[in-house]
């Protein structure tokens, strides 16, 4: 590339970085709001604000996509530039899904009022699940932000740690439903959005790692905690 070429090459990259970060904040907002929604039956227009995030979230994924594959048509990048823009085509699909399971959170919220037997469980248990998940996306972000490969260990941890949160979770509503079929109905709402809390989990490690493969060039996808800690470790 020449200087102007290479110059305003820089200038689309930034515009499709700033453009991902603005997405994942859109979907930070719309999960705080989510989370909200999980701790106030009342506030019926929170459900309203996390559907309309959602349709900003996709018109985002749409956008970026463009850019994308415009910049690869014009440009035809290569080595590290064309691995950042495969790289932020897949964050920009698990913030958009990460997106779609936030919506079903606050949606099913409402959906598991008037059962007092399960009011522990979703009032601590799941809310506790999801505001470690919020954590989680929220330094998934920040690594993305700094191109920090090193906070993916961290985030895998917590990942484990959401998943256990989940399989606790299913164990007691199971038992309650066991017990009072009653509460079957709640209960089984209450398990698609700790569900739906595990998945959010699972893009923000996706996130994460494409991090890893971005910065380092591994592919670290399904690898543990302690396996990508040795890849970063290594030449």
């Amino acid at each position: 590339m020449n200087d102007h070429t290479s110059k305003q090459f820089d200038v689309e990259m930034e515009a499709i970085r700033s453009g991902v970060l603005s997405m994942g904040g859109l979907v930070e907002r719309q999960f705080k709001r989510a989370i909200q929604a999980l701790e106030d039956d009342e506030d019926g227009e929170l459900i309203d604000a996390v559907g309309a995030d959602e349709q900003q979230i996709n018109q985002l994924q749409v956008d970026i996509d463009q850019q994308c594959a415009q910049i690869i048509a014009r440009r035809q990048p290569t080595a590290v530039d064309l691995r950042m823009i495969l790289t932020i085509s897949k964050v920009v699909n698990d913030l958009e899904r990460a997106g779609d399971e936030i919506k079903k959170i606050a949606y099913k919220a409402n959906e598991t009022l008037g059962s007092d037997t399960l009011r522990r469980v979703r009032y601590y248990d799941v809310v506790r699940a999801a505001r470690q998940a919020e954590h989680m996306l929220q330094l998934s972000l920040d690594a993305l932000a700094r191109l920090d490969p090193d906070a993916a260990v961290e985030i895998v941890d917590l990942d484990d740690a959401i998943d256990a949160a989940f399989s606790a979770i299913l164990r007691q509503l199971i038992s309650y439903m066991m017990e009072d079929p009653r509460t079957i109905t709640p209960a089984l709402e209450i398990v698609f959005i700790a569900k739906s809390i595990e998945r959010v989990g699972d893009h923000a490690k996706n996130i994460a790692e494409a991090v890893v493969q971005v910065v380092r060039g591994k592919d670290v996808r399904h690898a543990s905690a302690e396996q990508i800690r040795a890849e970063l470790a290594g030449p």
